[in-house]
């Protein structure tokens, strides 16, 4: 466990940051503070890229694995704010616990990253085989693994470790998610005179029976790639008088590993091709959600709403190599799936990078009004995150 002195440097700095606001496209302030933060604790780079991740580097004095710790800076709104056991931004503590928006969901973990890898080399005077790098991410929020990509470029990591919320234990993988498009064409008119008209909308009600009717695949270990209409939209809205000449449907799936962009469209696509040819009135087309979304640096950032699943088998040598070193230490973590989406889409399920997750706090936490990270699991994560860096970075370890 942490002496009782870098136990309180990873409380102080959670603090710090949890007092920054820091919705998606406004982490500036809490980027400052990590980066002050590894500038002032021994890491040799520490890089903004044009997204405004802020990465942190400290260098081994042989060459080795490079090993990454993911935790994003963006958090959700702050709602109810008068409903919270302490106001959202005080990272007040009370009962064991640090209150605040992102205490779960994750400047705890991030902080206790950035504690244990300054930390991890003070011990040992850089004296390792590799490269840690510690990422404080931008809209995470937004595109689970979009701005990732720029991380994974500049790092070029053997392996990530995700810090999300597990308790804990050890994940291993996760369903990823994808937002899909259905959207009908008709034709305006007055709606004194629908006939003239072809009803967008009416369009989409057919349209929508038809997909309900879709069996979305399964997989043993992630469960079922739900397919879950979210929102309808028409235009123009609102509609007084008219005809509505369009509709917007969107769909929440959520993608198992081994699927790709065309094989979640196809079944789609194929039952849209066949209700157009059964009802030439029909006009529809589907595709996936682009988002698009400003960062503080002032540059953009967009994609497709495609976020890939992955999976990673428990006896995996990575995963193992870290089991072993935290059940050595007296830890008995549980290997498991997360249960939302991660950055790890983009790592694991896009770059093919060896990837697991380990987090301090509740899964259920994220989000939530009163959310707090309690502070034996803070410390606790920064002592498994230092355990992690001595297995993944052990040069007698040549097989991981």
């Amino acid at each position: 466990m942490l002496s009782e002195e870098r136990g309180n440097a990873v409380i102080d700095l959670c603090r710090k940051l949890i007092r920054v606001r820091s919705y998606s496209g406004e982490e500036k302030e809490v980027s400052d503070c990590l980066k002050e933060f590894m500038e002032s604790n021994g890491f040799h780079e520490v890089a903004v890229d044009r997204y405004g991740n802020t990465i942190g580097h400290i260098k081994g004095n042989r060459p080795g694995k490079r090993i990454l710790f993911d935790g994003h800076m963006d958090t959700v709104p702050i709602t109810r704010e008068d409903q919270w056991q302490a106001p959202p931004l005080s990272a007040d503590i009370k009962d064991g616990k640090i209150y605040g928006r992102g205490a779960s969901d994750m400047k705890g973990a991030l902080a206790a990253m950035a504690c244990a890898a300054a930390d991890f080399a003070r011990d040992c005077q850089n004296d390792f085989a590799g490269d840690i790098y510690v990422a404080g991410v931008v809209h995470e929020e937004c595109f689970e693994g979009l701005a990732a990509r720029e991380i994974s470029a500049y790092a070029e990591p053997d392996y990530v470790v995700i810090g999300e919320a597990s308790q804990l234990n050890l994940k291993i993988g996760q369903r990823g998610r994808a937002e899909i498009v259905v959207e009908t064409f008709g034709v305006p008119a007055h709606s004194a005179n629908p006939e003239k008209g072809n009803n967008a909308v009416y369009q989409m009600v057919k349209v929508i029976e038809a997909i309900k009717a879709l069996e979305p695949p399964e997989h043993p270990v992630l469960g079922k790639g739900i397919l879950e209409l979210t929102d309808i939209k028409s235009s123009p809205y609102p509609g007084a008088s008219v005809v509505p000449e369009y509709c917007r449907s969107t769909y929440d799936r959520r993608l198992l590993v081994g699927e790709t962009r065309e094989s979640v469209l196809e079944p789609i696509q194929k039952l849209l091709e066949g209700l157009m040819e059964e009802n030439p009135w029909i006009h529809a087309k589907v595709s996936y959600a682009i988002g698009r979304e400003m960062c503080y640096t002032g540059n953009p950032i967009e994609g497709e709403r495609f976020f890939p699943g992955w999976l990673y088998e428990k006896d995996s040598d990575f995963v193992q190599a870290v089991y072993q070193e935290l059940q050595t230490a007296g830890y008995t973590p549980e290997i498991t799936q997360y249960n939302f989406c991660t950055n790890g889409s983009h790592y694991a399920g896009e770059a093919g990078i060896k990837t697991l997750g380990l987090g301090p706090s509740e899964e259920c936490l994220a989000h939530t009004i009163s959310e707090y990270v309690e502070i034996q699991q803070l410390k606790k994560a920064a002592d498994c995150y230092y355990l992690t860096m001595k297995a993944l970075l052990d040069e007698t370890k040549k097989n991981i």
